[in-house]
């Protein structure tokens, strides 16, 4: 399917884009436009449709420790610290 020139100036309009100038953007539409075609033909009869992601399983990782503890480290730079919390000043009343 290729765009008309028509076509596209409307879709500018609706997307208020600026492209007078821009010719490739002719091209990418069409580009879409032909990948909108292939899936639309792709046979989804078998599928199921999925209501929410998170009806799936979801795959976890182990939860293991991979980063030292440098929080000494990281704090030695800071101007205040307490129980291995920085303390900042209170910005809000």
């Amino acid at each position: 399917m290729n765009i008309s020139d028509e076509q596209l100036a409307q879709l500018a309009v609706l997307a208020r884009l600026d492209c007078a100038s821009d010719m490739s953007l002719r091209d990418d539409v069409d580009r879409i436009l032909h990948f909108v075609e292939q899936l639309q033909s792709v046979d989804t009869s078998q599928t199921a449709p999925l209501l929410n992601p998170l009806e799936m399983t979801q795959r976890l990782r182990p939860d293991v420790v991979t980063e030292p503890d440098d929080r000494e480290r990281y704090q030695k730079c800071a101007p205040l610290t307490e129980a291995g919390l920085f303390l900042v000043p209170r910005v809000v009343e």
